[in-house]
């Protein structure tokens, strides 16, 4: 099958003139535009030539052969143009030059948009800097298909294998507005950070549902031990009502610690103002106690004190009682990690600066690739471990030798 030969001295001719009228190189309507034109068509077409000669060589018995062209625009930093790409009758044609569904042919431009995008950058932010930037015209539904790439390695990454053990986990909820069939509705997204044995922090799961609640929590449990997690040694979470069920319904061995700091806040609620700095000062030695015993004894004096005015915040505090002292059976070092879900609010406030400005997102899609991009930059940092680590895990060690035991890596 002969091919048009490519008019190298037209083309000549044609781009000195277009450089006396001062079009441009590269951009839109560049000069260089036909000669990348051809030079592509010609690499595909060369791709299509070897890979029929290899079905032919191969015992295949598929007789494939050339099957027309296919036209798609193309855009570049030379400029746009229509873009010829052999097809095959088998169409198992697979090209490398320019893929099937590629539209855009420029190096690092989609790595650029994707990692502006993971920043909080709006499309139409994304675009203005792309057109200033390359002096390239990108819809809104091109950038969202560049940015639709690094969903397949998203799934893959939720889906991932996780350790065996980890020494701490976090669970915790953000929540977000997003577009659903023309209606503005509320998403959460439930994360959970893992503290493994070499003490790095991890994102073991990310999910999203409708509200928070126990029962969600409880599939998401179930998931990370599909997963590969088999033990938990201290799970940390906020006050949600039937969380520790939930938890030990999957993982009965494991501890709970129930947030303290948002024990106080969720108490102070209850306390008229002109009350809060005596109420606190009396509630301190409870949380701040040297032992589980003496801070229920502080609990019980809180009581007696305060428990007629403001029963509902005293109250709270002696029936979850179980699940707020755990952390005083460590020392100071695994106390300070454990009595609160700061570690992973921490990470959520990180998330929040790059989607504060998003209004509704458009979709679940949506919503999830940009956190999932976000904790891939946030984790890049997550290269050390925890502070004074060997010294935690030295107590934990002490604490859970017989479990630790199992998962330790020889």
């Amino acid at each position: 099958m002969s091919e048009k030969k490519f008019d190298y001295e037209r083309f000549q001719k044609e781009a000195i003139q277009g450089l006396y009228e001062g079009k441009s190189l590269t951009g839109e309507n560049g000069i260089f535009a036909p000669l990348l034109k051809h030079f592509l068509e010609s690499a595909l077409e060369g791709e299509l030539s070897a890979h029929l000669l290899e079905e032919k060589s191969s015992d295949s018995p598929l007789k494939n052969r050339r099957n027309g062209k296919a036209t798609k625009q193309v855009k570049s930093l030379s400029g746009d143009f229509d873009l010829q790409t052999p097809r095959d009758r088998a169409g198992t044609f697979e090209p490398h030059v320019v893929g099937k569904r590629q539209v855009i042919i420029t190096e690092g431009l989609e790595e650029k948009v994707i990692a502006l995008y993971g920043m909080g950058n709006s499309l139409r932010d994304i675009s203005s800097h792309i057109q200033e930037i390359y002096g390239m015209e990108l819809s809104a539904t091109q950038l969202s298909e560049i940015t639709d790439k690094v969903i397949p390695a998203m799934n893959q990454w939720r889906v991932r294998p996780l350790e065996s053990l980890y020494c701490f986990v976090y669970l915790d909820c953000m929540h977000y507005k997003v577009k659903d069939q023309g209606r503005v509705v509320s998403r959460a997204v439930y994360n959970v950070l893992g503290i493994g044995q070499e003490g790095r922090k991890e994102l073991i799961g990310m999910y999203v549902s409708e509200s928070e609640g126990a029962k969600f929590w409880l599939s998401v449990l179930t998931d990370l031990k599909s997963r590969g997690v088999e033990d938990i040694l201290i799970a940390c979470v906020d006050g949600l009502k039937g969380f520790p069920e939930a938890i030990e319904t999957v993982f009965p061995q494991a501890q709970i610690q129930t947030c303290v700091i948002h024990q106080i806040r969720n108490t102070m609620r209850y306390v008229v103002e002109k009350d809060k700095k005596e109420f606190m000062a009396d509630l301190k030695p409870v949380y701040q106690a040297v032992n589980k015993e003496d801070g229920y004894f502080n609990l019980l004096a809180l009581e007696e004190k305060w428990g007629k005015k403001y029963p509902v915040a005293v109250q709270s505090w002696l029936n979850n009682w179980e699940y707020l002292s755990t952390f005083f059976a460590y020392d100071q070092e695994v106390r300070k990690v454990i009595y609160t879900t700061n570690t992973i609010e921490g990470f959520h406030r990180q998330v929040r600066k790059v989607t504060k400005t998003k209004g509704a997102f458009t979709s679940d899609a949506a919503l999830q690739k940009l956190i999932y991009l976000v904790v891939m930059n946030v984790s890049k940092k997550w290269t050390l471990p925890l502070r004074n680590w060997p010294l935690t895990f030295s107590q934990l060690y002490i604490m859970f030798e017989e479990r630790i035991k199992l998962h330790v890596r020889v």
